[in-house]
């Protein structure tokens, strides 16, 4: 049998999808507590302002706060670098330039960082989204369709319920997932790397995304292009078939592994 590898998958463009269904899906596999929402790139503001019923914030936020209101509240918000709060909000997702100030990291320097070096290091090892493309930027739950297609999805789970969600991903075509940390503006590890390479980008949420975007003390996230959904859904549903689903049954560290172990691979030694 032929099997289709994760870059095969980045050629997979549906023209539409049925998110009510994944999203039903997704809750059914994982039992996520949080709103499962899409992460969209325009080329102008008013492109941005077109979706239905988007919102536009009266206030400056961070980044994180404008994904929490979709993620925690379920409300479709658009922005500009000009409702940001700062020039590491906008850089992440592509609506501020990387220049010489940015690079600097001049204003993490004593605060995150011990020197002005190891702040810039900082700036440089982070994955932004390409400036000059992109004017505004919206988020919306899947379910809503109003992004339809989103540029990335933005999944939060536990470790328990991210690591079946990763599973599902390989359970055809393997690859070998490598990420990255680069500690505080961790959201370049998850949306930033996500839109900027067009694959799967896991991430722990920084102590910004935890103060401000309200993610919970137990939650990863996972962004994905949404042509990765499906294959990890059905990759996710093979593998309940198996017997291996979250939650996760514990089966005892004094108990004899092997009647357990017989259930999935008695027949495959």
């Amino acid at each position: 049998m032929s099997t289709i590898s994760l870059e095969d998958v980045q050629e997979e463009q549906p023209r539409s999808y049925d998110w009510v269904a994944l999203v039903d899906d997704l809750n059914r596999l994982l039992r996520l507590k949080t709103t499962p929402i899409g992460m969209k790139m325009f080329a102008t503001k008013a492109e941005m302002e077109a979706i239905p019923k988007v919102r536009r914030p009266s206030a400056i936020h961070t980044t994180d706060q404008v994904v929490a209101q979709a993620a925690r509240l379920g409300w479709t918000v658009g922005i500009t670098n000009d409702d940001l709060v700062g020039a590491q909000c906008g850089a992440v997702i592509g609506l501020h330039p990387r220049d010489e100030a940015w690079l600097s990291g001049k204003n993490m320097a004593g605060v995150w960082f011990e020197t002005l070096e190891d702040s810039a290091a900082h700036q440089a090892a982070m994955d932004l989204a390409p400036f000059g493309t992109f004017e505004a930027m919206a988020v919306s739950p899947l379910t809503s369709g109003r992004l339809d297609p989103p540029d990335i999805c933005l999944i939060y789970a536990t470790p328990g319920q991210m690591m079946i969600l990763i599973n599902g991903l390989q359970w055809s075509g393997y690859k070998k997932f490598e990420w990255s940390v680069v500690g505080e503006s961790a959201c370049a590890d998850s949306w930033g790397r996500a839109l900027k390479t067009g694959e799967p980008s896991l991430a722990i949420p920084c102590f910004a995304e935890r103060r401000y975007g309200g993610v919970l003390d137990d939650e990863l996230l996972m962004a994905m292009p949404p042509q990765y959904l499906p294959r990890a859904i059905n990759g996710m549903k093979r593998l309940a078939g198996n017997g291996l689903r979250y939650p996760i049954a514990q089966y005892g560290i004094q108990s004899d592994a092997r009647a357990g172990l017989a259930v999935s691979y008695s027949d495959r030694r």
